[in-house]
């Protein structure tokens, strides 16, 4: 799925406060020299990361305020005896309550997933393979490569089959072909864990080790097939349309036909492969790999898929590598939190339905949207100025710009849960059938049009996205509260905090990857030949500007991965002090607040929204993986780009935060 996000959370983030506290600020750091450390140092140091996490800052803090609101809300659905079968207060009670009764998933132990289990040992040849694969693939079993139903990219108004990379136990194909010691220790300490999995199901230690071998060698194999992140960054390297008869071409050991048949499908028509030499490259090893090593492959990734809702010694086995090795978090998150992710996950528009009768009211709702009205305007103005950009090329941006839709708070029309089968009998099974459901769910859409209505966040969630194949930027009710959003705080401090987000959305709609996308949200170059070599130039100053940054130790951000969302960020802090200065020229310029000027409020409504505290092993894992930069150069590097703040807060050119002037990147 195409959308890119304000934020990836590697936890869940706890309560926030009403409005901006000066006493976050740590008063003996320079505002010039570092930022971010002099706007929110005294809350890092004061706010050190509770064991349950890999990280802690303001998303976290808002995640966990809205916790608490969805946990009254589960606790009660749970405990309504009275509630209607059928409806969604009664099935999100009933998922949420198998999952807290330990006692009988302890009990149950790995038995819940036994027939699966009898289902891969019973495979007698590859040629049973695509059936197995899409048995697999529909309950959620991520095995080899993805198969799910997504808009045409280059024809958005309609749903097609898609084909995409994946099948790794590891966060990236990075961890198995990377050869630093970092990465050879992680893979050795997966296989690790790999071996202590396969012996709770009741293998001999020989033998586990053995499966552990054969797991890592038979990823190592698709992670070398597979596109780096920075490659999937271009849309047109990961749209390759065929039919039926050249999808089988890329593997004729694998029967595509079966494989759909599995699926419920005939012949959808057209497909999107992502990455036809990695179908290749699993053809070849369907010729090449022993039926027994698919079988530990298919063995091992049931239980992966499934360990979080298995008994303790699963659970906590999973997190000793997931969670501490991979993340550094030291303690697993208590019970209720964990039931209520796998509750939101399932049943996510359910509990959604619920939290926004309680918590987010229609006003709230309207407030946003003027303002989303003001950037919007604010925004045109700026393309209409741009001295780079040609006639031609302004024209159809400001076309895109006039096209973007808001979803605003939660969906018009809520998700119809009602084929979906949910009781207290079995933690896992519920899981299995919430996922089957959503995949099938998904899977109905091909050759259908697309139904703009849709939400791929629920209305809970704290973030927000911009989905380029909709032209849409979308901001769930979960986020629209402090400290991005504060009926208590001052314009500055808005505009700096949800103004500056709203804005990162809007840029989305014109960064390296959603640039490629029109008006109507096609795949489609509306640039001219001049104008795609500026925007490279200016672009290209983002990724040398980031790419000089160190995320942890001997490793730097990812100049290249990042460059979206650092655009987004410049961008979006841009439009919203442009969108401010109209404000204050209508309505005139507040007096200094707790000693800072309005143009002080508002960078540090910028900052104080990124503040947070990371453990070493969770900021490699997102160096490696995540799109975004480490919170520090997410505000270091905006304002080292502004002279606005430089004027704001005194600084003199010179001053190590900022950068040099012919280097400044300003695109939007």
């Amino acid at each position: 799925m195409r959308r890119f996000l304000l934020f990836t959370a590697l936890a869940t983030l706890a309560h926030a406060e009403s409005a901006f506290d000066t006493a976050n600020i740590d008063p003996s750091t320079k505002p010039c020299e570092n930022f971010f450390q002099y706007a929110n140092g005294t809350w890092l140091k004061n706010n050190p990361i509770p064991g349950e996490y890999a990280t802690w800052g303001s998303f976290v803090e808002l995640v966990e305020e809205n916790n608490l609101k969805l946990k009254a809300i589960l606790e009660e659905s749970a405990s309504d005896t009275a509630t209607p079968e059928g409806s969604v207060r009664k099935k999100i009670g009933d998922f949420y309550a198998s999952g807290m009764d330990l006692e009988a998933i302890n009990r149950a132990g790995v038995a819940p997933l036994q027939e699966e289990f009898d289902r891969i040992a019973g495979l007698k040849s590859t040629a049973e393979l695509p059936t197995l694969f899409a048995h697999l693939h529909d309950i959620g079993v991520d095995a080899v490569f993805n198969f799910f139903a997504d808009q045409d990219a280059k024809e958005s108004n309609r749903v097609i089959a898609q084909f995409y990379q994946g099948g790794l136990g590891l966060p990236d194909r990075d961890y198995y072909t990377k050869t630093d010691d970092a990465s050879k220790k992680i893979r050795d300490q997966y296989v690790a864990h790999v071996v202590k999995m396969f012996t709770l199901l009741g293998d001999s230690a020989k033998d586990a080790e053995a499966q552990a071998a054969t797991v890592l060698q038979l990823e190592t194999a698709l992670a070398e097939a597979s596109m780096t992140k920075v490659e999937q960054r271009d849309p047109q390297a990961v749209y390759h349309k065929m039919n039926l008869a050249s999808v089988s071409a890329l593997t004729p050991s694998f029967d595509q036909k079966s494989y759909l048949a599995g699926r419920g499908l005939g012949d959808p028509g057209d497909f999107c492969v992502g990455q036809p030499e990695f179908l290749k490259k699993f053809n070849a090893l369907i010729n090449t790999v022993a039926l027994d090593d698919w079988k530990t492959y298919l063995r091992w990734h049931l239980l992966h898929s499934n360990a979080g809702e298995l008994s303790d010694p699963f659970v906590n086995e999973n997190f000793a590598f997931y969670g501490k090795i991979l993340t550094g978090a030291q303690e697993l998150r208590p019970r209720w939190k964990r039931v209520l992710g796998a509750t939101d996950g399932a049943l996510g528009e359910a509990t959604g339905q619920l939290f926004v009768a309680k918590y987010f009211p229609p006003e709230a709702k309207q407030r946003i949207l003027d303002l989303v009205a003001d950037l919007r305007a604010t925004l045109r103005e700026r393309i209409e100025a741009l001295p780079w950009m040609e006639a031609e090329t302004k024209a159809a941006a400001l076309k895109k710009l006039d096209k973007f839709t808001v979803k605003m708070g939660y969906p018009d029309e809520w998700r119809d849960y009602s084929a979906l089968k949910i009781d207290r009998n079995s933690y896992v099974m519920n899981t299995i059938r919430a996922g089957q459901f959503e995949n099938q769910r998904n899977l109905a859409k091909i050759g259908k049009p697309v139904d703009r209505k849709e939400w791929l966040m629920t209305p809970q969630t704290v973030n927000a996205y911009y989905n380029p194949a909709l032209n849409e930027i979308v901001f769930p009710a979960g986020i629209l509260q402090p400290p991005f959003f504060s009926a208590k705080s001052d314009d500055a401090i808005n505009f700096g905090g949800i103004g500056a987000v709203i804005g990162h959305e809007m840029t989305h709609g014109f960064d390296d990857q959603g640039r490629q996308f029109d008006a109507d949200g096609n795949l489609k170059e509306w640039w001219t030949e001049g104008d795609r070599k500026k925007f490279g130039e200016r672009a290209q100053k983002v990724v040398d500007q980031y790419g000089n940054y160190t995320a942890v130790d001997d490793l730097k951000v990812n100049g290249q991965l990042t460059q979206g969302e650092n655009i987004a960020d410049i961008g979006g802090v841009r439009i919203a002090w442009s969108a401010l200065q109209k404000k204050w020229a209508k309505e005139g310029k507040p007096t200094p607040i707790d000693g800072f000027t309005s143009e002080q409020r508002f960078f540090l409504g910028w900052a104080q929204v990124w503040r947070s505290n990371i453990r070493k092993e969770a900021l490699r894992l997102r160096a490696l993986t995540d799109p975004h930069s480490p919170a520090i150069h997410r505000v270091n590097g905006v304002v080292a780009n502004m002279p606005e703040f430089f004027s704001a807060f005194g600084c003199a050119p010179d001053k190590a935060l900022a950068q040099p002037e012919k280097d400044r990147a300003a695109i939007w």
